[in-house]
């Protein structure tokens, strides 16, 4: 979390795109810093979101992944449980 009232800096795609494409052949992060105008923790933040994209998937309010981020089995496990809440709700309610 930032500053109140802190600017976060968006940087233009194709630089970005480079950058992981220079990683990638071998270049270190130190020497990117040192060519473009990008800080070498910014860059750092780029190549472990390459490695480890589990880790950074961004999530939504009360923990969840964003609708967008959720892939169709996602979808179908979701809906299975569902359909075994809305069964277990008919059981109870035909119990009383």
């Amino acid at each position: 979390m930032g500053l109140t009232g802190q600017k976060y800096k968006n940087w233009d795609e194709n630089i970005k795109n480079e950058i992981i494409n220079l990683l990638n052949k071998g270049y270190s992060v130190r020497e990117l810093a040192r060519k473009y105008p990008v800080s070498r923790g910014t860059i750092s933040t780029w190549q472990q979101k390459l490695l480890h994209p589990n880790k950074y998937i961004k999530l939504g309010k009360r923990g969840r992944p964003k609708e967008k981020d959720l892939t169709k089995e996602d979808y179908k496990e979701r809906y299975e449980i569902l359909k075994k809440y809305q069964a277990f709700l008919k059981a109870q309610r035909e119990k009383k």
